[in-house]
């Protein structure tokens, strides 16, 4: 309970304090990439039932041929890559901490694909909400194996506390600063998890 309270506190201040960053980020994102703003796509949360999780656009829809999208490094322009070294467009995940989706603090919510994939222990990174930031996002982020940063969620959910939160939050911020462990190596983020050997 002590948790839901600090997480819904932080993020309404969150969202009202931020707002103009929001507008401005609406507008450039409509400038630059067009419509939609927002990228939705649905992920799995505590005890891995799904929502819907909502960023920035931070990519271009191009296609092939085929009417296929094209690989994500082809799609991330300039901007999209400015706007995922700064965090900022993981922003609109403040209204899924707010509607109890997410939390500040957890495991980053991955795809539903990757469900039958984790091992046992794996899974229990989904006995907990899913966060914005998280142990593995201030302990490596993109630049470790996934392997690595499921143990990191593991340990989190073994470990969670509210001044852990606080650390975790504080860490971020030095991070998003930093702009440390941004991309997995020779990824624009990381590579399709294919489970674990």
């Amino acid at each position: 309970m002590l948790k839901k309270i600090f997480d819904i506190t932080l993020a309404s201040i969150g969202v009202l304090f931020l707002f103009p960053v929001f507008s401005l980020i609406v507008l450039m994102v409509k400038i630059k990439l067009g419509s939609p703003v927002f990228f939705k796509q649905v992920r799995p949360g505590l005890n891995k039932n799904t929502f819907n999780m909502y960023k920035f656009r931070s990519m271009t829809n191009e296609s092939d041929k085929d009417g296929n999208l094209l690989h994500d490094e082809a799609r991330l322009t300039e901007f999209g890559k400015l706007l995922r070294s700064t965090s900022l467009d993981e922003l609109p995940g403040l209204w899924s901490v707010l509607k109890g989706d997410m939390s500040l603090v957890g495991p980053r919510p991955l795809l539903v694909e990757y469900l039958p994939l984790y091992s046992k222990k794996q899974s229990r990174r989904h006995e907990v909400k899913p966060g914005i930031t998280g142990w593995a996002q201030v302990n490596g982020r993109n630049a470790i194996s996934w392997d690595e940063k499921f143990d990191l969620d593991v340990w989190y959910v073994d470990n969670q506390s509210m001044w852990l939160d606080i650390k975790i939050l504080w860490m971020t911020v030095r991070k998003v600063i930093m702009r440390d462990g941004i991309s997995a190596q020779d990824d624009v983020t990381m590579p399709v998890f294919k489970g674990s050997k």
